[in-house]
């Protein structure tokens, strides 16, 4: 693959107690390691490592004078492992249930310790990325500067374990199961009102309306381009997201966290829904003032951070101007 660089991970134990060799695969972009502010962004459940450039699933928000600007930071994005992108079926995860958001963060950790990145200026995560991102500043609480995550909170909720429990019998039962999946989980990550305005109940032909030849695209287009054993396990991160499992209470855990925290919520996500991210929002302005919260307006649900950039350049930008992190941990270069 492209561009794509290794750690190996020995002897890894998760939290099941199960041990593994662990091959860690990550991309860089813009600035080279240890001359600029690192930016580290955690990919989405059948998102990948190439950010940005060319292909890249997030470069209408980093690139070269985006508001994550690669002329300025050195961008950081690890592939989850077991998520395939590398096409080496030797690294794909098959015992998927004995590993958790946590592991993935820790994994995530240990890397950035092998590449003696001691100081991240940013974590940025939309949906499963998001909740692994609320992972490892739980786990390093003094790594992050800041915290940035986007359409997911700090624990799964019964309404989201619900739906990955469908997705995996789904995955497990179906016999087209990355099709079946993927249709189930489109109708999550949009909602009414974005498939009405879409569609308006037209036909693409007397016996298919086109909302339904929509989804059968998009159950396709994963089925030719993603793993099965891939997608089990993702499904698995995203339900164990929970910065509490076996520790104290959120407050507890979130006053050891030193990160000035930014969470970015949307009005009409039906997977992590916003009433939620406000109300984590509350729990933490009681106990520190680093806090702040915006939410996106749109009418295409869950999907909108990777929809209304505009929205979401806007709220980010005050965290990376540029006159704040060309100075950031004493790294001094030109800005551009």
């Amino acid at each position: 693959m492209k561009d794509l660089h290794y750690i190996n991970i020995s002897n890894y134990s998760n939290q099941n107690g199960k041990t593994a060799t662990i091959q860690l695969s990550y991309q860089t972009f813009g600035q080279p390691l240890h001359n600029a502010p690192v930016v580290l962004v955690n990919h989405a459940l059948t998102g990948n490592s190439n950010v940005c450039g060319n292909e890249g699933w997030w470069n209408d928000l980093i690139g070269e004078e985006k508001c994550i600007d690669t002329n300025i930071y050195t961008i950081l994005a690890f592939n989850i492992p077991g998520n395939g992108y590398d096409g080496n079926s030797d690294n794909l995860i098959e015992d998927y249930k004995n590993f958790t958001a946590r592991d993935i963060a820790q994994l995530f950790s240990e890397g950035l310790k092998i590449l003696d990145i001691q100081k991240l200026f940013a974590v940025i995560g939309g949906s499963v990325g998001g909740g692994i991102s609320w992972e490892l500043a739980a786990l390093e609480t003094n790594l992050i500067e800041h915290l940035i995550p986007i359409a997911t909170d700090w624990k799964s909720t019964d309404w989201l374990i619900a739906n990955c429990h469908i997705q995996d019998a789904l995955l497990n039962n179906s016999s087209k199961p990355l099709e079946d999946a993927r249709m189930h989980a489109m109708t999550l990550y949009r909602t009414p009102e974005s498939l009405t305005s879409k569609f308006r109940r037209s036909e693409k032909s007397n016996i298919l309306f086109n909302v339904e030849s929509w989804l059968n695209y998009h159950g396709e287009a994963l089925n030719t381009r993603f793993n099965l054993s891939a997608y089990k396990l993702m499904n698995q991160i995203l339900r164990t997201i929970d910065i509490t499992r076996g520790r104290t209470s959120f407050n507890d855990v979130v006053s050891k966290i030193s990160s000035n925290i930014h969470i970015v919520t949307i009005n009409s996500d039906l997977f992590f829904k916003a009433e939620e991210n406000w109300e984590t929002y509350v729990d933490l302005k009681l106990l520190k003032d680093n806090v702040s919260i915006n939410e996106i307006k749109s009418i295409h649900g869950h999907d909108a951070f990777l929809i209304e950039f505009a929205q979401l350049s806007k709220f980010l930008a005050p965290i990376f101007d540029t006159e704040i992190s060309c100075n950031y941990e004493g790294i001094l270069k030109k800005c551009i």
